[in-house]
């Protein structure tokens, strides 16, 4: 696991020093090494944890000439077996790390090899005989890899910092902010920035000695279909489910150092837990956080799987006074990111990297197995698409009309919607259209009709061809995952200098779900059910009946509590005013309604507490005028 920098100099020489700047920024990703490699207009480099192969594994890494070199963030779990296929092809290695397998593959198969691998993996490779820089990012997201085109070259980073290191001039994107403002984050392939974009999940982009950039998909996850026929039998399915799965923990616990698990008391990281202590010989390490509030608190139900499992286990109870944390938090996201759940992720990863480098986790299984309440939100609307425009038009006025506080205007809006989708997200978001037009300034809404919506949700929003489940599932499988899910994950663990890795979130697993059919996901008002029917018997009982539970936090009470005065008095300060993006009228009116109970607008708050602090953070890091290296990107 490292972070990865460099640039490819347009008309110039490039300069190994910016790259280790550059990297320098990145320090906590990879704090057991560091290198570097220039060949004239190209400089690469990394920051190292090391994970497998601790001496022979130093980067950059070469073929036997010299003429392919990589710089590599992530794990390619099916490394040996892909060695052995280049060994036998007459390509020879001087190391036993993953790293080293990137180069050959490329050396054989070019961008077409990039399917072979299995992992998480965001790498740079340059090609000297051609001249060519290939970047590439795994099918899910986990790893990030931001990248931007300026005059003086092509540049490319794991964080944002990267680039600000190098003297990119960045300037806030007005259109990310109104995406953010809406989902609490700035998805793939925004950036915060303008001119900076994130590499799109299974895709690659490759510069030429041209300066001609391309990009391609290698992988697109597969959408889920209700009306999947069935291709085996359930008992089939599940033979399949255990076998993939527990080969695909089993290929996540290779490591050459202490190696443990994340356990929330939940279905999928129990489970993940379960399949790890079924192969391992040693008592599974797991790491647990609660919160004083019980209805946060899942401690009990860890116990109970890491006492079947005979784990050994470590607890620790988060604090109000946790979101101390906030400010140093902004500052390795680099971009406004509201999921607050962020804050006990950080403290447990923090917790566990006292005692090992590794974690496993399990993050994906409502993804792709219909876990989220939600997703039976979307089905209870399939009745309504037989209301017609007109009255959907018609309906859509009276909420207009109806005052802020009617109850069910938000309702009325809803099923107004002509999309599924929008439907769908208008009826579950944590900020409704209503109280973002109450509380924001018209040009920060973003319009429903948008071409960024549209780009954003691509197919699964517009077309027909899926059901409102499917669309919602493929929502957050793809979208939600890379932008909001993983993100939190990889800078929260990477903060910590410990690797995160997800059984769930591999393809050959997400492959086998999305050919299953819905109905055999969720049924009776429950979710998951057909990974429970595979996997159900390694759980204590009580986790099987308890109800659906997500890794939050007491938000609304702390914002009504001990952080109102922090609230207050950064969202009236002159400094958030001035921005423009709401009035101390609209902003007073949310706080005091939320404050009075009469409201839980306790998320979309936090999304603009984020955002203020996120600017004073980047304000303070911007580099003066007369220090910048480069100019504004094309």
């Amino acid at each position: 696991m490292c972070g990865i920098a460099g640039y490819v100099s347009r008309g110039g020489w490039a300069d190994r020093q910016i790259v280790k700047r550059m990297c320098d920024q990145i320090r906590h990703r990879g704090p057991d090494d560091e290198g570097f490699y220039s060949d004239r207009e190209c400089a690469i480099g990394m920051r190292r944890l090391s994970i497998i192969d601790l001496a022979g594994g130093h980067q950059p890494i070469s073929n036997e000439d010299g003429s392919v070199w990589v710089v590599f963030n992530g794990e390619i779990y099916n490394f040996q077996e892909l060695r052995r296929t280049l060994m036998s092809q007459g390509h020879q290695f001087v190391t036993n790390s993953d790293t080293e397998t990137l180069v050959h593959l490329y050396e054989q198969e070019g961008i077409a090899g990039i399917s072979r691998l299995r992992g998480m993996f965001a790498y740079a490779i340059w090609d000297a005989r051609q001249r060519r820089l290939l970047l590439v990012r795994d099918r899910f997201g986990k790893k990030p890899l931001y990248y931007a085109q300026v005059r003086e070259g092509l540049y490319f980073g794991s964080e944002l910092k990267c680039l600000r290191a190098a003297g990119l001039n960045l300037e806030m994107d007005p259109e990310a902010i109104r995406i953010y403002l809406q989902f609490g984050y700035v998805p793939d392939p925004w950036s915060a920035f303008a001119g900076v974009r994130k590499l799109l999940p299974g895709h690659w982009l490759t510069l030429d000695a041209k300066g001609n950039v391309a990009t391609g998909a290698y992988w697109e996850t597969p959408p889920p279909r209700e009306d999947n026929p069935p291709e085996l039998s359930e008992a089939q399915v599940c033979d399949e489910i255990r076998r993939v799965f527990d080969d695909s923990v089993r290929m996540r616990m290779i490591a050459d150092v202490p190696l443990g698990a994340f356990l929330s008391g939940g279905i999928d990281s129990s489970l993940v837990v379960a399949s790890m202590a079924m192969q391992s010989r040693l008592p599974v390490r797991t790491f647990a956080m609660g919160f004083d509030e019980s209805k946060y608190n899942e401690l009990p139900y860890a116990r109970l799987v890491a006492e079947k499992y005979g784990t050994e286990h470590h607890e620790q109870i988060v604090k109000p006074d946790a979101v101390d944390l906030v400010p140093r938090l902004i500052r390795y996201f680099d971009e406004p990111f509201a999921d607050a759940s962020a804050i006990p992720t950080y403290l447990v990863s923090q917790f566990a990297a006292q005692s090992v480098k590794v974690v496993l986790s399990g993050d994906g299984g409502d993804e792709f197995f219909g876990g989220y309440p939600t997703f039976f939100e979307a089905d209870s609307m399939r009745g309504l698409d037989a209301i017609p425009l007109w009255l959907r038009a018609i309906l859509s006025k009276a909420a207009d009309l109806l005052p802020y506080s009617a109850r069910g205007k938000n309702k009325l809006r809803a099923i107004s919607r002509p999309a599924a989708l929008e439907r769908f997200f208008e009826s579950i978001s944590f900020s409704s259209y209503f109280l973002r037009a109450r509380a924001l300034n018209p040009e920060w809404v973003l319009p429903q009709d948008s071409e960024s919506l549209r780009r954003l949700f691509g197919k699964s929003i517009l077309s027909d061809e899926f059901d409102c489940v499917s669309q919602a599932m493929h929502f957050e499988a793809t979208t939600k995952l890379a932008g909001d899910i993983l993100v939190k994950v990889d800078r929260m663990s990477m903060a910590n200098s410990i690797e995160v890795r997800s059984p769930l979130l591999d393809h050959e697993l997400a492959t086998v779900a999305n050919r299953i059919p819905n109905s055999w996901k969720m049924k009776h008002g429950k979710g998951k059910q057909i990974l429970l029917k595979a996997l159900g018997d390694r759980l204590p009982s009580e986790l099987l009946t308890r109800p659906k539970a997500g890794f939050g936090v007491p938000l609304a009470e702390w914002l009504r509590g001990p952080l109102r005065p922090m609230l207050r008095d950064t969202l009236t300060s002159a400094s958030f005013l001035n921005r423009g993006f709401t009035s101390a009228r609209q902003v007073n009116a949310i706080m005091n309604e939320h404050e009075s109970g009469r409201r839980d607008n306790s998320y979309f708050l936090w999304v603009l507490l984020i955002l203020q602090l996120w600017f004073l953070d980047h304000e303070a890091r911007s580099l003066a005028p007369s220090d910048s290296l480069l100019t504004s990107p094309l």
